[in-house]
């Protein structure tokens, strides 16, 4: 749960919530958010879903089966998809220069 623990903390602090901001989001408490940050406790299953949407990041990747963070794009339409990935490809050719 080592990987959980510190991913979750930088998920949190990437999307700019501090823990009791990411617990009212997650109808818990701030004290849950620190158990979970500080491997106190393990997130319920339903807890670790809340989560992966609140992140837009999969449960593997939050459990550290995955290595690479990827975006969950589901909730959004057709034109903002396009508009992402025209935004990527901006981004990754001036960082290949």
């Amino acid at each position: 749960m080592d990987n959980f623990a510190k991913r979750m903390k930088m998920l949190r602090k990437q999307m700019g919530f501090n823990q009791t901001q990411l617990a009212e989001r997650m109808g818990t408490s701030k004290s849950m958010i620190s158990y979970y940050e500080n491997q106190d406790r393990s997130p319920s299953p339903e807890a670790l879903i809340k989560l992966s949407k609140i992140f837009h990041v999969s449960t593997d990747y939050l459990l550290g089966l995955e290595s690479e963070q990827s975006l969950k794009l589901t909730d959004l339409s057709k034109e903002d998809i396009e508009l992402l990935q025209h935004t990527l490809e901006t981004l990754r050719n001036k960082n290949n220069k």
